[in-house]
């Protein structure tokens, strides 16, 4: 089985050589960068499976970064953990709003960090024993192919936002609660709070457009995807 390979951008060269060290002992292929334009550029190059990136970069910063890679096409289904000295709420909100899939905040374990990494790489490998195609009201869900189409255009979704949607379509019409949509989406519950998942929903939402209001709001409890195709 080919190992997985990460990009980690961090200006910091120790921490930078701590990460790598951790993540190839833990068997996996890495490639470290200092700045966000040496990441793009390597990115332009590379292939990966995850990235690790660095809020305070020199001139475009890891938010900058983020953004863009989310806004490519061929890039934008990378996952991408936020490791940074930011740990304050608002810093995490806007980190999941522009499509960060999880956020570490140092000092750090890189036993932790490691852990994060192979919890969110194995969101991608989405359960295909049932519908492997699903179809509900203008939304087609390709799972093998992790296409999405809404009226009959493809849209680009992060693996987090694809198995969200994937498992409120599975349980149409059943109430989800936001803990539950934690332990089956997400994978895990600590340092992941219900606000991540509101994020995300908003975000999701706005994505499918005007098939987002089949996505409605239980107050209190969580989120259904609406029965009504």
């Amino acid at each position: 089985m080919a190992r997985k390979k990460i990009l980690v951008v961090e200006d910091d060269k120790n921490i930078s050589k701590l990460v790598k060290y951790n993540l190839e002992k833990a068997g996996f292929d890495c490639v470290a960068t200092l700045t966000g334009e040496a990441a793009l550029e390597v990115l332009d190059r590379e292939s990966f499976d995850l990235i690790i990136l660095d809020i305070m970069l020199p001139e475009m910063d890891g938010f900058e970064m983020c953004r863009h890679i989310k806004q490519e096409t061929k890039l934008s289904s990378i996952p991408i953990i936020m490791l940074t000295a930011k740990g304050e709420e608002v810093d995490k909100v806007v980190g999941f709003e522009l499509g960060a899939d999880d956020y570490v905040v140092k000092p750090f374990s890189p036993r932790e960090l490691i852990l994060r990494v192979k919890v969110i790489l194995k969101r991608g490998k989405l359960n295909t024993k049932d519908k492997e195609v699903l179809s509900v009201g203008k939304i087609i869900v390709d799972i093998p192919r992790y296409k999405v189409i809404v009226d009959k255009k493809e849209i680009t979704l992060t693996k987090i936002e694809f198995k969200l949607l994937v498992t409120l379509i599975k349980r149409k019409g059943r109430v989800q609660s936001r803990d539950t949509l934690l332990e089956d989406v997400w994978d895990m519950s600590s340092d992941v709070t219900t606000r991540t998942i509101d994020t995300h929903i908003k975000r999701l939402r706005k994505k499918i457009g005007k098939t987002g209001k089949s996505i409605e709001t239980v107050r209190g409890i969580g989120y259904c995807f609406s029965d009504e195709d």
